[in-house]
C-alpha cells in the first residue's frame, strides 16, 4: 500500500497546481534529509511530470519554481505553524 500524501497547498493531489493536468507526480518541496518533514507539514504538491523533478530545479522556461515553492512553504509555516527561527531549526535555513 502506498503512502497517502497530503498538501497544505491543494486539496486535489491528482491535478498539477500550475497547469491543471491530471498526469502528475508528487513533489516534495524540501527533499533529501527534509523529505519526511515535507510530508509531515504538507509541503508536497502535484506537478506535471515535465515540471518534476528537472523542471522544478533546472528548467529556466519554468522560472524559479523551486525557490517559489520553498518561499511559499515558509510563508505557510510562519502563518500557521511557527516562527522563522522555528522554520530554520526544522529545515536548516530561511528562504525569505
Amino acid at each position: 500500500m502506498s503512502k497517502r500524501l497530503w498538501s497544505a497547498f491543494t486539496d486535489n493531489m491528482d491535478c498539477c497546481i500550475y497547469t491543471g493536468s491530471h498526469k502528475v507526480e508528487r513533489h516534495h518541496i524540501f527533499g533529501g534529509a527534509n523529505r519526511s518533514r515535507s510530508e509531515k507539514y504538507g509541503f508536497v504538491i502535484p506537478l506535471r511530470p515535465d515540471y518534476h523533478p528537472n523542471g522544478v530545479h533546472f528548467d529556466p522556461k519554468n522560472g524559479d519554481i523551486d525557490t517559489d515553492l520553498k518561499q511559499a512553504a515558509q510563508r505557510y509555516w510562519e502563518e500557521y505553524i511557527g516562527t522563522r527561527e522555528d522554520f530554520r531549526k526544522e529545515f536548516g535555513r530561511s528562504w525569505l
